[in-house]
């Protein structure tokens, strides 16, 4: 159990999928990784996308900040998808770790 715990800890705090490398699930692990980085990559992107609309509205348009920052999450609601989709891989990550029969121990 203080295995599943120390899998658990690594994919919720450090980085999803280090606790299935830490176990023993190398393909899985690494699946994991590289899907957390996918969707952070595309959540920066469409941030960035996003702030540069969000300058040039405000000296363009002459917005004030909040009127800028909504018409920022009208122009992009992909990020909440993203974001979602990032938070669920990462419950999956934790919920797996905790679970995962170490195969050292077997």
């Amino acid at each position: 159990m203080k295995n599943n715990l120390k899998a658990t800890l690594l994919s919720a705090f450090a980085l999803p999928g280090l606790g299935q490398l830490y176990k023993g699930e190398r393909i899985k692990g690494v699946i994991l990784i590289a899907l957390v980085n996918v969707f952070l990559l595309c959540a920066l992107f469409f941030v960035m996308q996003g702030a540069g609309k969000l300058l040039v509205s405000v000296q363009l348009a002459g917005y004030s900040l909040p009127q800028a920052m909504d018409e920022l999450q009208r122009q992009s609601p992909a990020v909440r998808w993203v974001l979602g989709g990032f938070f669920l891989l990462w419950i999956y990550s934790v919920a797996d770790a905790l679970l995962l029969k170490d195969k050292n121990s077997l």
